[in-house]
């Protein structure tokens, strides 16, 4: 099995290795995810190495990308939302303020002369307009925030709240792929030269 596998079943991250012109086939990581009480950084880091390491033990591809993305406000991090309260208590803590999005990416590179693993976090902040709670009340109610870090998604109506970015805007959609790129080219792997698929 000579191919790559995007081990997450995001389709925000689908869309992004799509963009740059990778082919690879997708099986998500089916691992639950703990969010312990280290540095956001080290957090996504480990998370996507969890997921990495599962679907290449499961998969033996010779390309697994796993990745993970919290958003960190105050020092807290926060995951998914796990109902509307939570997403507005979220909203509340990045409304009027800048928070940082941090994607941590795993990937495992498999040859006959062995195995190499290459990961690395990449952090973006972003500002956030004012929001009063009917605006908030209104985004949770779209149903949008339900199912993203930080309760929100950049590329979506959430934009419209959205004053500014430092860093790289794709690392907020889920997936710092020009990084993800360059750091796999460095390791002498060029992810659009795989032909997917048995071989």
């Amino acid at each position: 099995m000579r191919n790559i596998v995007l081990a997450s079943g995001s389709p925000r991250r689908k869309e992004l290795l799509t963009q740059i012109g990778i082919s690879f086939d997708v099986v998500k990581a089916e691992g639950e995810e703990i969010i312990g009480t280290e540095p956001p950084e080290e957090t996504v880091k480990k998370l996507s190495m969890q997921k990495a390491r599962e679907v290449s033990d499961r998969t033996g591809a010779a390309v697994v990308i796993g990745a993970d993305t919290v958003v960190a406000a105050d020092g807290q991090i926060l995951g998914k939302p796990k109902d509307q309260k939570d997403a507005m208590r979220m909203l509340r803590l990045l409304a009027g303020g800048a928070h940082q999005v941090l994607t941590g990416v795993t990937v495992i590179l498999r040859a006959p002369e062995g195995e190499r693993t290459i990961c690395f976090a990449e952090t973006t902040t972003v500002h956030v307009f004012p929001m009063t709670e009917a605006q908030m009340r209104d985004y949770v109610q779209s149903g949008e925030p339900m199912d993203k870090a930080g309760a929100y998604g950049i590329q979506g109506r959430f934009a419209a709240y959205v004053s500014g970015i430092e860093g790289d805007y794709n690392n907020v959609v889920g997936l710092p792929v020009g990084r993800l790129f360059q750091e796999v080219l460095a390791a002498g792997v060029d992810l659009r030269g795989f032909a997917n698929g048995a071989g």
